[in-house]
């Protein structure tokens, strides 16, 4: 099973958030630290804000945060609001199963406990849990523009002027 990256910075925009907790943050610092466009973070923070899972405040001092406490949001709360379709195989959906061997294959059964104890873990842990490591995790993020410094000059080429005469 692979996560879409819908998902992917749905989760990540809610770690953000719950490091930030108590303050507002706008969707263009949002996709700045993740350096992804701002225009996918809005439908994300849209998603996110139909489940319930934040709120988006408006005027000057707008942006989104979190609609409860860290604590009190799990990873498959927060999975379950982007991702639309777990479904591992064909014969998980059956109004699109064309399987021949659905009747008497036990795959199914196998991914489904599987998906089941995947879920368990993931109800378990909550965006506290994620972001527990807040130093660490501040540190991996992009800089805030004001924070942003040229770490990397091209050398100028110097000509010696022994190297022109000799020319």
């Amino acid at each position: 099973m692979k996560l879409t990256q819908y998902s992917d910075l749905g989760l990540r925009l809610l770690m953000y958030l719950a490091h930030r907790y108590g303050e507002s943050v706008t969707i263009q610092e949002a996709s700045d630290r993740f350096a992804v466009s701002k225009n996918h973070m809005v439908k994300i923070s849209h998603q996110l804000t139909k489940s319930g899972l934040i709120e988006s405040l408006r005027g000057r001092n707008g942006g989104v945060r979190l609609a409860r406490p860290p604590e009190a949001i799990s990873v498959e709360e927060a999975l379950r609001a982007t991702e639309d379709n777990f479904d591992l195989v064909e014969c998980f959906g059956a109004s699109q199963n064309r399987c021949v061997i659905t009747d008497g294959c036990k795959l199914a059964g196998v991914l489904d406990a599987a998906l089941a104890a995947f879920f368990a873990v993931l109800s378990k842990t909550s965006l506290a849990d994620l972001v527990s490591n807040g130093n660490a995790l501040e540190h991996l993020l992009l800089p805030r523009p004001q924070e942003i410094q040229i770490k990397f000059r091209p050398r100028a080429t110097i000509k010696n002027r022994d190297d022109e005469s000799a020319a």
